[in-house]
């Protein structure tokens, strides 16, 4: 599992915007910039939808305010799902990444087999992130859901 300190794997991620679908990689992503990165099993899922998304969206403009340049949030879902799951949550303010086949997620060390559930999905957890060294990671033992929350990361920025 990625610890802190290290650098980021080089793994791309996929986002769907208005102006297509875009491939991001780490220097899209975190070369210069200090960002809150969050992962969760599954977009609209009841946790996920419930309580992660939504603290992180009331609470954007106090993290950015603490010198974050972005928050993203991860799923191993397709960028589709992820776009219509931000737009469900009205989450201007994050953007949404899709891992589709969980190399990212596999990369970190983070993911788990839920089976017939879901298959490979990310475990719940959050990091800061500068300029793509993990300068705080937070993953949530089991299906617990504490050190991952948004208030929980705004006190360790």
């Amino acid at each position: 599992m990625i610890e802190q300190g290290q650098k980021l794997p080089e793994v791309a991620l996929t986002q769907l915007t208005n102006d297509g679908m875009q491939t991001l990689t780490n220097k899209d992503l975190f070369d210069g910039k200090k960002v809150v990165l969050f992962a969760v099993p599954g977009a609209f899922t009841p946790t996920c939808s419930n309580a992660h998304l939504p603290e992180f969206i009331t609470l954007a403009d106090k993290i950015k305010a603490k010198g974050v340049d972005a928050i993203y949030c991860v799923s191993v879902n397709d960028a589709f799902v992820m776009k219509a799951w931000g737009e469900s949550q009205n989450a201007e303010e994050i953007s949404l990444l899709a891992d589709g086949d969980a190399s990212f997620t596999k990369a970190l060390g983070l993911d788990k087999d839920t089976a017939g559930f879901g298959g490979i999905r990310s475990s719940r957890y959050a990091m800061i992130v500068d300029n793509a060294e993990v300068t705080g990671l937070f993953v949530e033992p089991g299906k617990e859901f504490e050190v991952s929350r948004a208030e929980y990361v705004l006190e360790k920025i």
